[in-house]
């Protein structure tokens, strides 16, 4: 299916244009009938030559009625423009033009109607013109008279063209459906309307509600009129929906896949002036349109050619969306609008907006993988799920977790982490090592899971939960080493009579002494409070091996004239080590000589 909508003041012409087209009243209200004036969208479809069906959103020409109009071209991708031969070119053409300029529409058709009440060549010459300079460029153009019907094969031949020059829509995109239309239906319940552009919808599957974020279930669904199991973009399409009141979805609203977008009350834009010159001054409060949505926008300009918006609900918007800002006061169109960043920094410093312009600048029409690197790198990390809700491709190294990291970023938190390794190390000599945790804190790192990985590409071995310099032993301050030096004396003299805590008081040798004393090889830990020489396992082993085998506890303790406080956790150390072995009777025996 094809959607497109139908622009320009002339409301009768449209209306009995899509009308003799389709055989369908697009005016839903007795009121626009009776008139000949387009209030609300309207919507109608039929099958041209060759067999494409088409849906038209018939948009209101009134300057009145203008975000009415915006909320039906937002989200449709090509649109047939009427002009009247008798009217000519009028002023609400020109912001209709503005507004597809804006929206960056690509695809239009021409069509001059009510031919039979004038000559169609000055007004047809003088809308091709205008819109040659706009984003729509040469068009394709027909005259018609919805009198006599003169034209409207034309007219059909020309849409087939039209319909068939339009790009193909991707089915596996996320969903974002723009409600134009929320309304009950007896016996069914809630049912809300819109153009589908990209993606799929599947009947009882779950969408989420972009105002609250509730999960909703698809009840059914309806395009063209028919019920279907499933509805792939582009195309027109009622949703039935379960377990919400139609009076909590309205115009503007969309339904979203569920977990797949981020919405976001603040973005930065690049600016494109809507009259194809130089972006005009801006002022400070102007109104957002993109899809259906109509949103107060406070305007924060940075440079020529981006600004800051603040929006006064968040929207689901990504980065590359096309919106535009209108001036209701002044009945204009500001700008149009290219979304640059969802989440977008701070600006807290003197010079801060200057210089974000000047990196808006260089994001403005770059290639999508341009755009995810420069937020990579501003952001440091980004979840694969991140740039995806933003938009983005996926770049980046993997860091674990999930976690993606600009490489220019990893190299300089690489060399951080050494130079905070080796600052730690001088300033914590009695410590093995920085704690992750720390490191964490230092180098603003999101887990500590990234931490070991950044640990293990700076060559920095992780053990005991802190970051250690590779291959390096603890060097122990001078009042340190002095204890040592006397318990290292006095446990030759006695290998086994381990200090009790009294000792080590004495010696002033506490747990972060202690600990260093061991890393650097000193001592050996056999247990909390129980310290020997680092060969004192081996030299226990070869008097063990004298006694006749198997011995009992009793034994080791006279043999190794020691207390029990030691012999029973240096036995327990020999027997993990498999020196000894614990018989079923609680009587050991050596096995081998240490290694």
């Amino acid at each position: 299916m094809h959607v497109i909508a139908t622009a320009g003041h002339v409301d009768h012409g449209k209306s009995t244009l899509v009308r003799l087209l389709t055989g369908m009243e697009p005016d839903r209200w007795e009121q626009e009938r009776r008139r000949g004036l387009t209030i609300d969208l309207g919507f109608a479809w039929t099958t041209l030559p060759g067999g494409a069906e088409v849906a038209f959103v018939d948009v209101p020409g009134h300057e009145r009625f203008v975000p009415n109009m915006l909320a039906g071209v937002g989200p449709v991708p090509a649109v047939l423009f009427v002009v009247a031969a008798d009217e000519g070119w009028m002023p609400q053409s020109t912001e209709h033009l503005e507004a597809l300029d804006a929206l960056g529409v690509r695809h239009a058709l021409l069509a001059v109607t009510r031919c039979d009440l004038a000559d169609p060549e000055p007004a047809r010459q003088q809308a091709l013109a205008r819109m040659a300079t706009t984003s729509v460029g040469p068009v394709d153009s027909v005259t018609v008279s919805g009198r006599t019907g003169e034209g409207l094969d034309r007219l059909r031949a020309a849409l087939v063209r039209l319909v068939g020059a339009l790009p193909p829509a991707d089915p596996d995109a996320d969903v974002r459906l723009w409600v134009d239309r929320s309304f009950s239906i007896v016996g069914a319940g809630t049912v809300v309307t819109g153009t589908l552009t990209a993606g799929t919808l599947r009947g009882d599957a779950e969408l989420q509600l972009a105002s609250t974020g509730a999960v909703l279930r698809v009840r059914g669904l309806q395009t063209l009129g028919r019920d279907t199991p499933e509805v792939r973009a582009v195309a027109r399409v009622a949703v039935n929906l379960r377990g919400v009141e139609h009076q909590a979805i309205g115009r503007g609203d969309a339904l979203l896949a569920p977990g797949r977008w981020l919405t976001t009350a603040e973005v930065d834009v690049a600016l494109r002036a809507a009259d194809s010159g130089e972006p005009r001054e801006l002022p400070r409060e102007l109104v957002l349109h993109v899809g259906s949505a109509s949103v107060a926008a406070r305007v924060r300009p940075l440079g020529a050619g981006s600004a800051r918006l603040r929006l006064a609900r968040p929207l689901p918007l990504r980065v590359g969306d096309r919106a535009l800002l209108r001036d209701p006061g002044r009945h204009r169109i500001a700008a149009g609008v290219d979304v640059l960043d969802v989440t977008p920094p701070e600006l807290s410093r003197r010079g801060a907006a200057r210089l974000r312009a000047e990196e808006l600048a260089a994001l403005t029409d770059a290639p999508p993988r341009a755009v995810a690197e420069a937020m990579v790198h501003r952001r440091r990390f980004a979840t694969e799920d991140e740039l995806h809700a933003m938009g983005l491709p996926v770049v980046g190294e993997p860091v674990g977790d999930g976690l993606r990291v600009h490489p220019g970023v990893w190299r300089e938190l690489i060399g951080s982490l050494r130079a905070e390794i080796d600052q730690w190390r001088n300033d914590h000599p009695l410590e093995s090592g920085m704690p992750v945790e720390a490191v964490r804190q230092r180098l603003r790192l999101p887990t500590a899971g990234v931490v070991e990985r950044l640990a293990g590409a700076a060559s920095l071995p992780v053990v005991e939960g802190r970051v250690c310099s590779p291959g390096s032993r603890a060097v122990l301050p001078e009042p340190v080493e002095a204890a040592v030096a006397e318990l290292t004396a006095e446990l030759r003299a006695a290998p086994f009579a381990a200090p009790d805590a009294a000792r080590m008081a004495e010696l002033r040798l506490g747990a972060k002494e202690l600990a260093a004393a061991v890393r650097a090889g000193r001592l050996l830990k056999v247990a909390d409070g129980v310290f020997l020489l680092p060969d004192g396992d081996g030299r226990a082993a070869e008097v063990l091996g004298e006694l006749p085998q198997p011995f009992t506890l009793s034994q080791a303790r006279q043999a190794l004239r020691t207390t029990r406080r030691v012999a029973v956790p240096l036995l327990e150390l020999l027997d993990r080590r498999g020196v000894t072995e614990r018989l079923p009777d609680s009587t050991r025996r050596v096995r081998t000589a240490p290694a």
